[in-house]
């Protein structure tokens, strides 16, 4: 009998890296709005008290970035000093150039060829069946862990939960089949007077119990804030970039990956959009 462990990494919207891919999402989704044809490439920094948006976008349309900057961070919950980032009072900087006509010149459509793509790439599709998502479980798994773990935040399920969060899973595959998860790490960022004994508490009853039910068993190992404490979180204690979660973005290394990332791009950026055509050929094959 063969055994083996695969491990998925997930992280939740406030943990930094997320933070920039939000926002410069956030930025793209409302060009595309008003100019479906515009081109952009929105990359995002979150430090301590500033966020910065640059890149090259080329649009007919206005959008606020500031205020859109400001909006997600509030929806995500970096609205007070408790959170280490207020999205009143933060420092908002945006540096954005035009795209470079030496590559739009290749992107647009004109009468004697089809739009181009603005960069060349390798992109990835995969598909396989041990999730109804037709993802690998390991990955499918942790998405559910960080997704609950801002449900619990944002339902006031718990009153002491911050938004930075991170969880991993590992999952015992026999023959190829996976049978059970054997650890699970958990992170998640919190306010100061939660004592560590009733976060944990907390969190394998309303996040991990219910999320992973059957996949555990009473030899399962969980890692529940394992280095005691968690109160300074967010950019507060982590510098993010856009497109620095690449893995957690697609299948959790359980298949390969081309080096692009997906958010702030406009869809002639291949690393995006061929990316998604090849997950979903791979989806219906």
């Amino acid at each position: 009998m063969s055994k083996y462990y695969f491990t998925s990494e997930s992280v939740t919207e406030g943990h930094p890296d997320k933070v920039c891919d939000k926002i410069s999402d956030a930025v793209l989704d409302a060009i595309l709005a008003k100019d479906p044809n515009g081109r952009v490439a929105c990359e995002t920094l979150a430090t301590t008290g500033m966020i910065m948006v640059v890149g090259e976008i080329t649009t007919k349309c206005y959008v606020p970035i500031n205020e859109i900057v400001r909006k997600t961070l509030n929806e995500i919950g970096y609205n007070n000093g408790d959170t280490g980032l207020d999205s009143e009072n933060c420092s908002v900087v945006v540096s954005i150039d035009a795209q470079s006509p030496d590559i739009s010149q290749g992107v647009d459509g004109k009468a004697d060829h089809e739009q181009g793509a603005g960069d060349q790439g390798i992109m990835f599709g995969f598909a396989c069946d041990e999730t109804k998502e037709l993802m690998p479980l390991p990955i499918m798994l942790a998405h559910k862990l960080s997704y609950r773990l801002t449900e619990i935040r944002k339902k006031k399920i718990v009153n002491w939960a911050l938004p930075d969060g991170k969880s991993e899973v590992t999952v015992e595959y026999e023959n190829g089949i996976p049978k059970r998860v054997s650890s699970v790490v958990i992170a998640i960022h919190h306010k100061k007077y939660i004592s560590l004994k009733d976060l944990q508490s907390d969190v394998k009853k309303f996040v991990i119990e219910p999320v992973l039910g059957d996949w555990i068993d009473k030899d399962t190992e969980l890692h529940i804030n394992a280095t005691g404490r968690f109160v300074v979180g967010g950019p507060l204690a982590d510098a993010g970039l856009t497109g620095r979660k690449i893995i957690v973005d697609t299948y959790g290394g359980y298949s390969r990956h081309g080096g692009g990332a997906f958010s702030g791009k406009d869809p002639s950026k291949v690393d995006r959009s061929a990316a998604y055509m090849a997950r979903y050929i791979a989806k219906i094959l």
